[in-house]
């Protein structure tokens, strides 16, 4: 009989505060996560696609019913810190429930071994499934063997070692499992169909104990024959091969000089990573098994999708942690997924199919680091010329791009900052040590690192503002300014803010930080040293665990104020992520880092999964908001995982991850550029009368340039420079200019005059040595 209701409730996720994520290290093909003691989504055959938003249980018996996710009094663990075989029991003062999860090494199965203690009580499954990333059109039925969905061609499969006494398909809302307790305290329906719709299916399980198999496959067929094989092979079997299976990846990870809470943190996170790792993709890593505010909306895309910048920072931390194979799988799956031009799309699918389509400058250059500290540790043999070809193409995109970028690395904001420039200026000098470039390449490639190094403070320093003044600074860094101006006399729109906008000099965030990581400034450069008491006064959250960094002042991503999910606006909260960040900066400035490693560590579930935010404010109970703990925004979050290896490794070696010694040793002190480089999405103001200037064009042009107010006018021709680009190079001593240049520029592929007059004023040489000395 077919389920009323049609097509019931509008779908959403499971939350995203989970307990811990897993997979089997073998030829099957799903990752599970489990929140609030229950199993949510579980992804096949990609970790790019949730296949159910949850399967979870109800106790019942006479006059009594118990939903063991609403009652959330469970606790968890798991059998080493890096092994995701998770154990869960559930109390209550009528029952316990004890669960343990895992997948089946060598088929698309999720294995859950149940046993419930009680007098007169019976186990109930409450699933939902949400195939092809979606709870729209899906078909459910109760088969002889199982529940069953199907959509397109997709299937799945719920089986039971015992079997089920009986079993019922539902419209999410109206028709299914939880409405019929909740109506009639029992189990009263038993529809055998709920096609096209948002559905749910019920089973009352024929025994207290016993195997739960979850399998996929194209067909209703085949996920039956895949959960009854997995369900016959044995569950001592199949748990011994998952326990292997791990084992054999950690292997005897030990960081050298870690304490046993450090080495415990790193192992865990270490698995965090390889179990956000796809199968059929080797080397495709998604940012977070879990949809953020998943309870309250339908995201398609969730975070369960591979950012290079993500990835990269995985990458980096697996490197640290004795995994470089893991680390060249997805340098290899990088040079796969490079667009024609060089850069990476904003997000993607674990098959390369692009996802948003924004572009960041941080997303081309830092593949180009992985490549080079591969290198440096003497683990990219057999990758070199793929490599080499990679890095060419990103750094050709680098430096037609840069500094600016369409998109910060929050996803926000055009425009430069310090992070997305850092790396950029890394990568340019490390094509070069590294041997990845060769002819004009490479002395265009240093040129143009040496003068975006120089010109960072031009661009995002200022001095002297209210801020300044009411913290006692002398200037400070800033989170970006605007294409084309300078943070001084500009003006950042807020996302998720509506139409707010900020002075860009009001606007702080923890970028500038990555520029002591990566080598180009000093920890105790006084601009950073003001720029930290900035940022410890206005974007820090003090709890007793730690402290907690928000990404920016005025933030919009993030619970409303009273506790309300973000919903495109919102308040933004604070990042254990960004303590992290703050923990490398206090290695290398001399300062305790132990305090921003236990806030990253405090922040954490119960099975160690660091979320992207914590809650700041006033605890909110009936939302579940604590403060320190984990917000409604994606958990686990890889790059939180990732920052935390590299922090305990920073800790213990006293040198970043990020670090390239080439580089490092490039800018360790600062250094005049041999030339100045203008381009029209950076264009300088004033540079120094004795140095030379290059005018630079994406194509051939004729360059007009005039000194003091278009005075001696002439028209010199553009040349090839590295990376396709062309210029002209000027030396305003020989044209007798004593103030200022004047020029405009004249494009040979039918485009004429660019229609804008550009000025340059020219500082005197003398000023020039005085500031220096």
């Amino acid at each position: 009989m077919n389920a009323p209701g049609w097509p019931g409730l509008s779908p959403t996720w499971a939350s995203s505060a989970k307990d811990i994520v897993g997979t089997a290290l073998g030829a099957g093909r799903v990752w599970y996560t489990i929140g609030y003691g229950i199993l949510n989504e579980v992804f096949w055959p990609s970790c790019s696609l949730p296949q159910i938003r949850d399967l979870g249980f109800i106790v019942a018996g006479d006059g009594f019913w118990s939903e063991v996710k609403r009652e959330n009094c469970y606790e968890i663990s798991t059998l080493e810190p890096d092994i995701p075989l998770v154990r869960i029991t559930h109390r209550h003062a009528r029952y316990m429930l004890e669960l343990e999860c895992l997948a089946d090494p060598s088929r698309d199965v999720v294995l859950i071994r149940y046993r419930l203690h009680g007098e007169d009580l019976k186990l109930y499954t409450l699933l939902a499934p949400h195939l092809e990333g979606s709870g729209y059109g899906n078909n459910a039925q109760v088969l002889p063997h199982g529940l069953a969905a199907m959509k397109g061609s997709s299937a799945l499969m719920l089986a039971a070692s015992h079997g089920f006494a009986r079993g019922s398909a539902g419209y999410v809302g109206v028709s299914d499992g939880w409405q019929d307790f909740h109506q009639h305290g029992a189990m009263y329906w038993d529809y055998s169909v709920a096609p096209n719709g948002n559905v749910a299916l019920m089973g009352e399980l024929a025994s207290g104990e016993g195997e739960l198999a979850l399998a996929f496959a194209n067909t209703a067929e085949g996920a039956q024959t895949l959960a009854l094989s997995s369900l016959a092979s044995g569950w001592e079997i199949i748990r011994e091969r998952f326990i292997d299976g791990w084992q054999r990846w950690t292997g005897e990870l030990d960081p050298p000089g870690a304490t046993d809470a450090q080495r415990d943190a790193v192992r865990r996170a270490a698995m965090v990573l390889k179990a956000h790792v796809d199968r059929a993709f080797p080397g495709a890593l998604v940012a977070s098994l879990s949809v953020p505010w998943g309870d309250t909306r339908d995201d398609p895309g969730g975070y369960h999708l591979v950012w290079s910048r993500d990835a990269v920072e995985a990458g980096l931390a697996l490197l640290a942690s004795g995994h470089a194979q893991a680390a060249r799988n997805m340098l290899a799956y990088l040079i796969a997924t490079q667009h024609p031009d060089g850069h990476w799309a904003q997000n993607f699918y674990c098959d390369g199919r692009p996802y948003w389509t924004g572009v960041q400058l941080d997303e081309a250059a830092l593949p180009v680091l992985l490549a080079a500290k591969l290198a440096d540790s003497g683990c990219l043999d057999g990758l070199q010329p793929q490599a080499t070809s990679m890095v060419r193409r990103a750094l050709q995109f680098v430096a037609r791009t840069g500094p600016f970028s369409p998109q910060d690395r929050w996803e926000e904001n055009a425009g430069i900052n310090p992070f997305s420039v850092g790396v950029s200026i890394a990568a340019l000098v490390a094509g070069v040590t590294g041997g990845f470039l060769e002819g004009s390449d490479c002395d265009y490639a240093l040129s143009l690192a040496d003068d975006w190094n120089a010109r960072i403070e031009a661009w995002v320093y200022v001095r002297g503002t209210a801020l300044d003044h009411q913290h006692g600074v002398h200037g400070h860094y800033v989170r970006i300014a605007p294409p084309g101006q300078t943070a001084q006399r500009s003006h950042v729109a807020l996302r998720n803010r509506g139409t707010e906008e900020l002075p860009a000099r009001d606007l702080l965030g923890l970028e500038y930080l990555y520029l002591v990581r990566l080598g180009l400034r000093q920890a105790n450069d006084p601009r950073m040293a003001d720029t930290t008491k900035l940022i410890d006064a206005l974007l820090r959250f003090d709890t007793p665990q730690g402290p907690y960094y928000r990404r920016y002042n005025e933030d919009g991503y993030g619970e409303h104020e009273d506790g309300r999910a973000f919903d495109g606006t919102g308040v933004g909260r604070a990042w254990p992520l960004l303590s992290g960040e703050r923990g490398h900066y206090a290695v290398l400035a001399g300062e305790d880092p132990q305090p921003y490693l236990d806030a990253m560590l405090a922040s954490a579930s119960q099975g160690g999964m660091i979320p992207e935010q914590v809650w700041d404010s006033e605890p909110i109970e009936a939302r579940h908001l604590f403060p320190g703990r984990p917000t409604g925004s994606a958990m686990p979050l890889v790059w939180a995982h990732a920052e935390l290896i590299k922090l305990v490794a920073t800790i213990t070696s006293g040198e970043p991850v990020e670090r390239l010694p080439a580089v490092a040793a490039r800018y360790r002190t600062s250094s005049t550029p041999a030339q100045a480089h203008w381009r029209e999405q950076a264009p300088c103001e004033v540079v120094d009368r004795g140095m030379p200037l290059l005018i630079e064009g994406e194509r051939p042009f004729q360059l007009r340039v005039g000194i003091d107010g278009w005075q001696k006018p002439v028209d010199l021709d553009s040349e090839p420079l590295g990376f396709g680009l062309h210029g002209v190079r000027i030396d305003a001593k020989q044209l007798g200019a004593l103030h200022a240049l004047d020029f405009t520029r004249h494009f040979a592929d039918g485009r004429g005059w660019e229609g804008h007059d550009w000025r340059i004023w020219l500082k005197p040489i003398l000023k020039h040595r005085q500031a220096t000395a």
